[in-house]
């Protein structure tokens, strides 16, 4: 996967992702096809929306190898949850994340 240079800060990260200003939310699916979590394009959500977005747009799913890189790309924001788990579900979600047949899809709503 070719993937910028991502830095310590969440917020410099997240200006390198492409904008989702045209999806309202989206859904992550497990791979029995049940949907596990919605995100949603608003204050305190939409830069998980977007972080979910490329990944899926790049590696075609969330996979161990995806979420891997979406806690770089979280950076400070990791190591708060590892510090306070469930404060940062979209985060958290990602830890889980470690064989192949965890893999979520994400469906654009």
């Amino acid at each position: 996967m070719q993937r910028p240079n991502f830095s310590d800060k969440f917020s410099e990260n997240l200006a390198l992702l492409p904008l989702m200003d045209t999806v309202a939310a989206i859904e992550l699916v497990d791979q029995s096809g049940v949907p596990v979590a919605k995100i949603e394009n608003k204050p305190g959500q939409a830069g998980s929306l977007r972080v979910y977005c490329w990944l899926a747009e790049t590696l075609g799913a969330i996979t161990p190898e995806a979420a891997e890189c979406a806690l770089t790309i979280y950076a400070e924001h990791t190591q708060d949850a590892r510090a306070h788990p469930g404060k940062h579900p979209n985060i958290d979600r990602l830890f889980n994340i470690k064989t192949p047949d965890q893999t979520l899809q994400v469906k654009h709503l």
